[in-house]
């Protein structure tokens, strides 16, 4: 190894390919790395998600420090480098540094204020093309750059809701069918399947021969578990997706189906619901009951429809009820999708130094 001890220092604001570039690059030459993730407590991503991103994408020669620094940039000021150092040292710990790995031109001076030696890398974004500036203003056109991680967080979550064989299932596998016709990234887009159904299934197969649904028993235990899985494969699909994922049904949709089977819905439930960017409910009115043997409420429709509506109402959260015929219903829904894909991703900014660059990549 060149180096024994090198170090890092950037906000990863958030981590992309030319965060991985530096750190791979000095995890090559280095016995260890401490790589020290530094953002202002202003910033939108949270510290805890970099850091479980990057120590996810990289060896065990790599370690990860996180520390908030809200200390102001002047790259003129030796007082203010200082009050940076302090910070910096601290979460660096006291074992002597080699060399300083950055992709700015604020490397140099880092380097030699820890008396070290400075290692420039990929300084003119050539080998990739991407910096934390270019990704906070423009994700999706810099989505290639983006770990598992990352997409996953940025992902715009659409969800589909309605009552019995109204067309949810239908619905986001059309949607995410239309959007991997658009082509590049887009071929990507994933839907994610109803976990309650699955269980279902599982459970009248249970019973064995002869059984129906009507058979078929659920208790509170049964909908935690539904929900706890489909927030699960949720997250799991946003990860190797494109920057907008479907799903059919979600944690919300389950507290109604428990106070649907049992009356009332659990706090254990409750506390599973997360606020998707856009909620889809499917109208059942025009749209035929097909019994494909793992439905029983038919008659419920009415009011299973009436309380999505309801309780998308009390919570304010963004939604769009889907009316017509199937063709009508997919155009609203990709203008609604089209909407919210089009407002983009808001972050908070950066510390930076008047018309200079902020520290960190």
């Amino acid at each position: 190894m060149e180096y024994e001890h090198g170090l890092i220092v950037g906000k990863f604001y958030p981590p992309h390919a030319g965060h991985h570039l530096l750190i791979d690059t000095a995890a090559a030459r280095c016995a260890r790395v401490t790589v020290v993730v530094a953002p202002s407590s202003a910033e939108t991503l949270p510290l805890d998600l970099r850091l479980d991103w990057l120590r996810a994408a990289h060896g065990p020669n790599v370690r990860f420090v996180g520390v908030h620094d809200d200390h102001p940039i002047d790259y003129a000021d030796p007082a203010v480098w200082e009050l940076h150092m302090a910070v910096f040292r601290a979460a660096a710990g006291t074992d002597r540094v080699d060399a300083v790995f950055s992709s700015e031109a604020y490397g140099v001076e880092l380097a030699a204020r820890f008396h070290a030696e400075p290692v420039i890398v990929d300084l003119g974004r050539e080998r990739v093309p991407v910096s934390g500036t270019a990704v906070r203003d423009d994700p999706i056109g810099n989505w290639a750059h983006l770990g598992p991680g990352v997409r996953g967080w940025l992902a715009k979550r659409v969800v589909v809701v309605g009552a019995e064989s109204s067309g949810t299932t239908t619905m986001a596998r059309a949607l995410a069918r239309h959007y991997r016709l658009r082509g590049g990234l887009w071929r990507a887009t994933r839907w994610v399947p109803e976990f309650g159904r699955e269980l279902t299934e599982r459970k009248l197969a249970a019973l064995g021969p002869g059984a129906t649904i009507f058979d078929v028993t659920w208790d509170h235990a049964d909908f935690r578990t539904v929900a706890a899985a489909q927030n699960a494969a949720e997250d799991a699909a946003a990860r190797s997706g494109s920057p907008v994922l479907f799903g059919d049904t979600d944690a919300f949709a389950t507290t109604i189906w428990e106070e649907r089977y049992l009356g009332a819905t659990s706090a254990a439930v409750r506390g599973e619901v997360r606020r998707p960017d856009l909620y889809l409910l499917t109208d059942d009115d025009g749209v035929p009951f097909e019994d494909d043997g793992l439905r029983d409420g038919e008659h419920l429709r009415r009011w299973m429809t009436g309380r999505f509506r309801d309780e998308l109402a009390a919570h304010g959260v963004r939604h769009r009820e889907l009316t017509g015929t199937f063709g009508e219903r997919l155009r609203a829904a990709v203008r609604a999708t089209d909407e919210v894909l089009a407002e983009g991703w808001v972050f908070a900014p950066p510390l930076s130094a008047h018309a200079q660059r902020p520290i960190g990549r």
